[in-house]
């Protein structure tokens, strides 16, 4: 299955899912999208640059290296956040940190007045599929 066929079957499977992206947070380039609007390019490619300042922005790397240092561990490069939720006005935004690429980051839009558990929990059975894709 591609890439853009597993955003699609992952926007029908979440609920009320709009749309759906797989970004490079090492480019900032959103490789895949599924939306069932349309929406302009430089909308979504600002999609894919929030996404990568939200998982691996200044701050939240000063973070992590913070925390690693009061624990007392290596400067890895391990990343602490994986998951973000962000309710906007109208939407409820789920970002994944992928598993097998940490680099790279699913996005996953649903109307806000999804079942946050729901929404979430099926994102998460989606995260396999998505990264089994490429």
């Amino acid at each position: 299955m591609s890439l853009n066929d597993a955003i699609q079957t992952a926007v029908r499977e979440i609920p009320e899912c709009v749309a759906g992206g797989y970004v490079d947070m090492s480019t900032g380039m959103l490789i895949g999208v599924k939306t069932v609007e349309s929406h302009p390019q430089d909308v979504l490619d600002m999609v894919a640059a929030a996404t990568a300042d939200l998982f691996q922005g200044r701050n939240v790397s000063t973070i992590e290296k913070m925390f690693r240092n009061a624990r007392g561990l290596e400067q890895d490069g391990h990343h602490y956040f994986q998951e973000i939720i962000v309710f906007s006005d109208n939407l409820l935004h789920i970002f994944q940190r992928c598993k097998q690429n940490p680099e790279h980051a699913v996005v996953w839009v649903c109307d806000r007045s999804a079942n946050i558990g729901m929404a979430l929990t099926k994102s998460r059975m989606q995260l396999p599929k998505i990264e089994g894709a490429l």
